[in-house]
């Protein structure tokens, strides 16, 4: 469950790759504010659970900026809507220490199932200014080393979810789930 188009197209190109089948479920839930990623997926995906009876993951991340004690975090979507890259790059002005990661967690439960979470992360760093036309929020301030230096906004998807934090987290997922049943407790 996502309201960004962009996270749900990754997952449903990763969680393919494993044979899962996903859709896009539409629940209006209260987002908590906490200094925790995985705080705040436990909360939607207690919330989303109790109103549907389907099987159901859900997914929270954050960038952590190694020089800003970790900030934005898990504030980070609100910190993009408010400030963006613009205003995170003028945070890192003369700032020579850019290293940064991108954490995710996948929260999954459904009516039969105990709730379970999958964690995935990616490390980078802050470029000194954006560079690439794909993905969204703060890819293209975030340099992937494996890639040459690209930012997550240079990338395709299908190169992005090679190394992406979102798609480590989802293929854990997949992989738990697409276990013979005895195996996944």
């Amino acid at each position: 469950m996502t309201e960004n188009i962009h996270k749900f197209n990754e997952a449903r190109q990763v969680l393919a790759e494993h044979g899962v089948a996903t859709a896009r479920l539409r629940v209006e839930t209260f987002e908590i504010q906490d200094d925790s990623i995985e705080n705040v997926a436990k909360a939607t995906i207690t919330e989303v659970t109790e109103k549907c009876s389907l099987p159901v993951i859900v997914e929270d991340s954050g960038l952590f900026v190694e020089r800003l004690n970790g900030f934005p975090g898990p504030y980070s979507s609100y910190v993009y809507r408010t400030i963006g890259t613009k205003g995170l790059l003028q945070l890192m002005k003369n700032v020579m220490n850019r290293d940064a990661y991108f954490h995710s967690v996948v929260a999954f439960s459904s009516s039969r199932e105990i709730l379970k979470c999958f964690h995935g992360r990616t490390e980078g760093k802050i470029s000194f200014k954006t560079h690439g036309t794909h993905g969204f929020g703060f890819d293209p301030i975030f340099e992937h080393p494996a890639s040459s230096g690209k930012t997550f906004a240079e990338m395709t998807l299908m190169e992005k979810n090679k190394h992406s934090h979102r798609a480590k987290a989802l293929g854990k997922f997949a992989r738990w789930y697409t276990a013979p049943l005895q195996r996944r407790f």
